[in-house]
């Protein structure tokens, strides 16, 4: 990449994946996706019992400076997320009611970012989803280019323009754009296998004996007594 630059149009997966995707949740999608595209977990939601999924347009920005964020806007279109990393850190807040209610009119679905959000009570209020490593009342700048639409890495994870991402109340995960159908068709499988083993729990059988641990505590060593007297 030769300088700052704002890409325009990017590929985006179907829309029944992502919200497939985005139903399952981030701990089934994390798990179908083979345990990857994790965030770290400093970056945690502001509100609580709130999920979304959605293609990711990506900012990258200088820190203490959102003047990105607001170009980005202009290309986001309705169900992305917008997600922003920084060129070193940052917990400056970055974003507040004001950008939100730009995004929020422009059908972002929400925002991931790694540096800080203020206004929270309003962002709340509005109903406008975050996730951020921070909260900070601590303003920023408008003053030094960055981009968008290009490769980032957020908190661990690299992240192309239109990956899927989904983020709740455990997180936020991102698949590859290009594994999202065999992810979807990985979680949609779990979900059966985890609402099978949800009934025999619900009857009263012990995960115990379903998932073969007996054995595997005997062959650590375990032993198993009646009475502490008897150890």
């Amino acid at each position: 990449m030769n300088g700052p630059v704002i890409v325009r149009t990017i590929e985006r997966p179907a829309p029944d994946v992502v919200s497939s995707l985005a139903a399952a949740g981030v701990a089934t999608v994390h798990e179908a996706a083979g345990r990857t595209g994790l965030l770290d977990p400093v970056i945690r939601p502001i509100q609580e019992g709130v999920s979304i999924g959605g293609p990711a347009v990506t900012v990258l920005c200088p820190p203490g400076d959102n003047m990105m964020l607001h170009a980005a806007v202009e290309v986001v279109q309705p169900g992305d997320v917008l997600v922003v990393a920084t060129t070193s850190a940052s917990t400056d807040g970055m974003f507040g009611d004001l950008l939100a209610t730009s995004l929020a009119r422009h059908g972002c679905a929400g925002l991931v970012i790694d540096a800080g959000v203020r206004d929270v009570a309003d962002l709340r209020e509005m109903g406008f989803p975050v996730w951020s490593a921070a909260i900070h009342a601590q303003g920023t700048v408008k003053a030094t280019p960055g981009s968008v639409n290009v490769p980032i890495v957020c908190r661990g994870v690299r992240i192309e323009p239109g990956d899927v991402v989904v983020a709740d109340d455990d997180g936020v995960v991102v698949v590859a754009l290009l594994s999202a159908e065999k992810t979807r068709a990985a979680a949609v499988e779990r979900l059966a296998k985890e609402e099978k083993t949800r009934e025999r729990l619900r009857s009263g059988e012990l995960g115990l004996d379903f998932y073969g641990l007996r054995q595997k505590l005997d062959e650590l060593g375990v032993r198993w007594v009646d009475t502490a007297g008897d150890v």
